[in-house]
């Protein structure tokens, strides 16, 4: 129980920071406010951003649950995670916070919330196929390597 506890305080702290701190801080300086009626954007956005909301969740339930750690590289799973939204892709967790990032930058209609996302996207690519991946790989060995021709990085296989 105490794994569930640390998934959700790491989780926690990377959505307020990342995911709600930045993004208001970029509203702020912009000048963007709450639209004051809501039409088919931000309807849509919020239906994304539920949707990523969703897949984030689902992630840091399977990586305490089943992992046994957290979504924190200082904190990681003790086992790979190839169950659940990872049966799809191996970075499900990074695809919901970037769509609730898109989601964000849709409903608020904002050009800086649009940029800051397509940052994020970057810079976690980067992250992943610099960092994540080659401690995947030496912490899991074949069984990393299996999953990894498996499953795609980013789009699942239709």
């Amino acid at each position: 129980m105490f794994v569930l506890f640390r998934a959700v305080t790491y989780a926690t702290l990377f959505i307020g920071l990342v995911l709600i701190y930045v993004p208001s801080s970029l509203l702020s300086w912009s000048g963007i406010v709450r639209p004051i009626t809501i039409g088919v954007a931000q309807v849509v956005g919020m239906v994304i951003g539920a949707a990523g909301a969703a897949i984030a969740l689902w992630c840091i339930l399977t990586f305490a649950l089943v992992g046994k750690g957290t979504p924190a590289p200082f904190d990681p799973p003790r086992r790979l995670v190839i169950q659940g939204p990872y049966r799809f892709v191996r970075n499900p967790m990074y695809i919901g916070a970037g769509l609730a990032l898109a989601s964000a930058a849709l409903f608020y209609l904002s050009l800086p919330l649009l940029v800051y996302t397509c940052l994020f996207f970057l810079v976690t690519h980067l992250f992943v196929v610099l960092y994540e991946e080659p401690v995947l790989k030496r912490t899991f060995g074949n069984e990393y390597e299996t999953y990894r021709e498996r499953i795609r990085r980013w789009w699942p296989r239709v």
